[in-house]
C-alpha cells in the first residue's frame, strides 16, 4: 500500500475527541492494545485511483492518536513487505502498540474506519482492524 504524504484531513467525526478519550482513572493502568489491521480484498480489487484514495484516507485517520484520544502509542509496525494481499484475520497488515486510557477509547480508536470516508465510500469497505486488550508483560523488557 503507498503511503502520501499530502493526504487530506480526515472527516469531521474522525477528528472529533472520543467520549472515553483522556487519562485513566486515578490508580488505574492504562490498557496495553494491540490494534491489529488488515487490507480488504476490496482494497486490491479497486483501480489506482481509488487505492490512491484510500492510502490518502489513511494517514490523517490514524494521525495523532495521542492529540485526539489521550493515547500513548508504543510502538508500530507494517508487514506489507512480506505480507501480500487482503489479510481477512492473522497475520494482519499491520499493528500498533499503545497504551488506552480505557475500553470506551478502544472501541472509538476501532470506530476511525467507520467514521473516515474516502472518495467512494468509508474506510471500513478497504480496512479490517481488530484490537486485543491485555497488560504489560512481565518479562522481555528493554
Amino acid at each position: 500500500m503507498s503511503r502520501a504524504s499530502d493526504a487530506p484531513a480526515p472527516a469531521a467525526a474522525a477528528d472529533a475527541p472520543a467520549p472515553g478519550a483522556g487519562a485513566p482513572a486515578s490508580g488505574e493502568a492504562p490498557l496495553r492494545t494491540l490494534f491489529c489491521i488488515g487490507v480488504t480484498q476490496e482494497f486490491f480489487n479497486a483501480d489506482d485511483a481509488t487505492r490512491a484514495d484510500v492510502a490518502a484516507a489513511i494517514t490523517p485517520a490514524f494521525d495523532r492518536l495521542a492529540e485526539r484520544f489521550g493515547v500513548r502509542v508504543l510502538g508500530t509496525l507494517d508487514d506489507d513487505q512480506l505480507m501480500v494481499g487482503a489479510a481477512t484475520g492473522w497475520p494482519w497488515t499491520s499493528y500498533i502498540l499503545a497504551d488506552v486510557p480505557d475500553l470506551a477509547t478502544v472501541s472509538e480508536i476501532c470506530g476511525i474506519v467507520r467514521a473516515t470516508e474516502t472518495g467512494t465510500g468509508r474506510l471500513w469497505r478497504y480496512l479490517r482492524i481488530e484490537a486485543r486488550v491485555g497488560r504489560p508483560l512481565f518479562f522481555g523488557t528493554a
